[in-house]
């Protein structure tokens, strides 16, 4: 009998999931992947299966209006797909794991209940990612399931880096930086030996630049400091959220123009960034596309952002030896890392050295390296090690050993 697990990265508006099989002895494999977008406005499934050939393309109806429906809604796909097939855990991308949870961790009811005391610190993703756990609870009863951190890969930073400069009493319950997108880090330190050996053992700066944006300075593979905080809210300009801003500018919100909580709370997650700046839309392509002023100061800014964090991070590592891109925009906008690698030139980064990578480990990333005259100083739950590509927009880099998980657990459950 086949053994099968299920990962899922679960959104406010989409449910991605990828589907890993290990036949009799064999290693795990990519058996398919997909996701459903849109959910509770035009709801879209798509999947494909390990070779990147399509399985579905379909609307949904309107049924499928909220995480618990999407999810039911896959299950009849893969019930129809996989019947019979024994599940023996789900993993799950969880965006904050506070200070407690520095690796994947089996859910339990205690850490369930830990977990949903950090929804105040990503309001955007953690009650979507714990209402998945939920309902996969509901759904396959027994079968364990385990939470991959975005939060996890940059624990062990020096203190410096992590601190927070308010009041010992304020700090002491965890109010600390904790940064983010660790399993899009994580994937890059990862296959970095593969495709890039001598700086997989030097200085890099790696840019996730999607609609959330962050860079992450990495040393001998392991992360030294971040662009990412104490919420998903500091560093760069992204999509809806501003980035790094004055805190003197919250305050004036508060007291001067007297919003409450809620209020603030939207406009700093889902008003800001390139569609406050723009007042056009959070996606860099219509920006690109524009002609407005306001949309080329929003990637002007954008671009702006970016090379100031990338030049403070090569002042934490001491240099750089590479630049890597990584996530929607640094994947698939050439003009973006253009204008970021002209910005940051005084780095020695040099477009003539641009390493476009290739194959199944490389093609979820660019790297550039410094001139040698300037040289200055380059999913995530994958059953046994292995990789894959998530799908849409944005991707699963989740990749830890499930038979690291599965010897201590024994529940399965059938589809």
């Amino acid at each position: 009998m086949d053994d099968y697990t299920i990962v899922l990265n679960a959104g406010s508006s989409s449910l991605k999931f990828s589907i890993y099989v290990r036949r009799e002895a064999a290693a795990w494999r990519l058996e398919s992947r997909g996701q459903i977008e849109g959910i509770g406005t035009a709801p879209h499934f798509s999947a494909r299966n390990g070779a990147g050939g399509r399985l579905a393309e379909e609307r949904m109806d309107g049924s499928v209006r909220d995480g618990p429906s999407a999810l039911d809604a896959l299950a009849a796909w893969l019930r129809s797909r996989y019947s019979g097939a024994r599940v023996l855990g789900v993993g799950h991308r969880v965006v904050h794991g506070g200070a407690k949870y520095a690796a994947p961790t089996v859910v339990t009811p205690e850490v369930l209940a830990d977990l949903r005391a950090l929804i105040p610190l990503a309001p955007l993703h953690q009650p979507y990612n714990l209402a998945a756990i939920e309902a996969v609870a509901e759904r396959l009863p027994g079968v364990p399931q385990v939470a991959c951190f975005d939060t996890s890969f940059h624990r062990g930073q020096p203190a410096v880096a992590e601190v927070v400069p308010l009041p010992r009493e304020v700090c002491r319950d965890g109010v600390q930086r904790y940064g983010f997108h660790g399993l899009s880090y994580e994937y890059i330190a990862s296959v970095l030996p593969e495709v890039a050996p001598d700086l997989a053992r030097g200085r890099a700066i790696v840019a996730h630049l999607g609609s959330g944006a962050s860079l992450c300075a990495m040393k001998n593979r392991r992360s030294v400091d971040s662009s990412l905080g104490f919420t998903a809210l500091d560093g760069l300009c992204m999509g809806t959220r501003p980035g790094a801003v004055d805190p003197g500018v919250i305050l004036y919100l508060f007291q001067n123009l007297r919003l409450s909580a809620k209020d603030v709370e939207t406009i700093l997650y889902k008003k800001s960034g390139l569609l406050g700046i723009s007042g056009i839309s959070n996606d860099m392509r219509d920006l690109l596309g524009s002609t407005e002023p306001a949309a080329r100061l929003a990637v002007d800014y954008f671009v702006y952002r970016a090379a100031k964090e990338i030049g403070a991070l090569a002042a934490v590592l001491g240099g750089i030896d590479g630049l890597v891109f990584t996530a929607g925009i640094g994947e698939n906008s050439a003009e973006i890392r253009k204008r970021i690698c002209e910005a940051s030139a005084w780095l020695g980064i040099d477009l003539e050295h641009d390493a476009r990578l290739t194959g199944r480990r490389a093609r979820q990333l660019q790297w550039l390296r410094p001139s040698p005259k300037r040289r200055h100083g380059r999913g995530r739950f994958l059953p046994g090690g292995d990789s894959g590509r998530g799908s849409g927009r944005k991707r699963s880099t989740s990749a830890i050993s499930f038979n690291r998980i599965t010897s201590r657990t024994t529940g399965t459950h059938r589809f």
